[in-house]
């Protein structure tokens, strides 16, 4: 009798332990060890001697958390985003559901260079905010306060480095990627939502 509690409770733990490994990996949740904040920094492509901004930023790495975006703040500070994070670069859009204010969303390819900035407006009171959409391609999608990117001087072809809480940093430079210990290592060449703005799924 004892022994088939213990057998059946087992099955319990390992039944719920498969189900939040299939969660994580569907993307529906992020893993508990994964980073909540970091910063950006942005360099111009021509020099990195001083970045022309350093973002603090709330990261965004699951399903959920991509379509949520920023939907539960009531405004974005300067010098603050969130930056949405994606296995792999791809064409992606994103869509200003349900938005109060303004934002400039910022694509980012697999090899850190900004490949476009949108302006992105709040939608009028009358008009539904999936119908703003903002298209772009990138690996990560980083959204400021709009008008940001032009006080700042942040322009396509800058480079972003990605700087982790829990300490992994992902080098700005083509052909560079991570160890498992978060180390920056050479790679082959061949290898290469504020407000509430919400990722978009097409």
């Amino acid at each position: 009798m004892a022994l088939e509690r213990v057998w059946k409770s087992l099955l319990v733990i390992a039944i719920v332990g498969l189900g939040g490994v299939v969660l994580v990996q569907a993307g529906f949740v992020s893993p508990p060890w994964g980073p909540d904040d970091g910063t950006a920094r942005v360099v111009d492509n021509e020099s990195d001697d001083d970045p022309k901004a350093v973002i603090d930023v709330e990261i965004a790495d699951s399903r959920q958390e991509r379509y949520t975006g920023l939907s539960n703040h009531e405004s974005l500070e300067s010098g603050n985003g969130m930056l949405f994070v994606f296995e792999q670069e791809g064409e992606r859009t994103f869509v200003m559901r349900e938005m109060d204010f303004p934002i400039d969303i910022i694509y980012i390819g697999a090899d850190h260079e900004i490949t476009s900035i949108h302006h992105a407006r709040a939608p009028d009171p009358n008009e539904d905010g999936n119908d703003l959409k903002y298209p772009g391609r990138g690996k990560w999608v980083l959204e400021v306060p709009r008008g940001y990117t032009n006080e700042t001087g942040i322009e396509v072809g800058d480079h972003v480095e990605i700087d982790l809480e829990s300490n992994q940093t992902i080098v700005a430079e083509t052909g560079a990627s991570l160890s498992s210990e978060g180390v920056a290592t050479a790679a082959p060449p061949s290898e290469s939502v504020a407000g509430r703005a919400t990722y978009f799924d097409s």
